[in-house]
């Protein structure tokens, strides 16, 4: 399972593809306009909101506060990533073709440094961090305002919306259905520790069917298809009323 990508502020490359399952949550491939082709009936997209200020400027403060997340596969927790450190392990991760099909980030360290600094030194409204499974690093995980991001302008967003990319780094852990528990878990993490976010969403790839199907079995639904630059995808969203 590989997950999707970063937001499109963040890419250097094509917009963003948000993953591991392989998930990247907010990608996008061309597909010519901004469109919604929902699966219901939906209110116009919004635009972004103004950038986050306060104690809401860092979500990697944060999610490294949101401490061990019990699971059927282990102890599930979130850490910042740090720079230089992870970067080897993250580069290595990123040239996986099975990674690279939806991260788009194969290449030299330069080019995961380059995608993890955009988030590292910004503005705060995007977290990337390492998931630890009993202690070890398997996934990578990005937490971000989806209300602040490009993607607000691609569906009716509402204030405090949380977006997940993620992606499953080593290949032994892919295709065991890690996916879906470790979803499910940071998802209600995230509900409980963020009053003022309302719902949890993510934007794989359609022809992502590993993705989309984790999403579902996490308690997601699939709220739409939106045609966002670099992709197609699946708008799946957890929101607070339905725990």
């Amino acid at each position: 399972m590989q997950g999707q990508p970063p937001h499109p502020t963040e890419r250097t490359r094509r917009t963003r593809r948000p993953g591991g399952i392989p998930v990247r949550l907010c990608g996008h491939r061309q597909s010519g306009g901004r469109r919604m082709t929902p699966t219901a009936t939906a209110p116009a997209p919004t635009t972004p909101a103004p950038a986050p200020t306060g104690p809401d400027r860092g979500l990697a403060a944060e999610a490294a506060g949101w401490g061990p997340m019990p699971t059927p596969a282990g102890e599930f927790r979130l850490r910042p990533v740090r720079l230089p450190d992870d970067l080897p392990l993250l580069t290595r991760w990123m040239n996986d073709p099975a990674v690279d099909a939806w991260w788009e980030l194969a290449g030299p360290p330069a080019t995961t440094e380059a995608h993890l600094r955009a988030q590292l030194d910004g503005d705060g409204r995007s977290a990337p961090c390492l998931g630890l499974l009993d202690g070890t690093p398997m996934s990578y995980w990005e937490v971000y305002r989806a209300d602040l991001d490009p993607l607000a302008a691609h569906y009716p967003s509402r204030p405090g919306d949380t977006g997940l990319h993620l992606l499953i780094g080593p290949a032994h852990r892919r295709g065991r259905g890690l996916g879906s528990p470790l979803i499910a878990a940071l998802t209600e993490r995230i509900l409980a520790r963020r009053p003022a976010c309302p719902r949890v969403l993510a934007e794989p790839d359609l022809r992502n069917t590993p993705s989309v199907r984790a999403f579902l079995r996490a308690g997601y639904t699939r709220a739409a298809v939106l045609d966002l630059p670099a992709k197609r995808a699946a708008l799946m969203i957890r929101r607070r009323d339905a725990r």
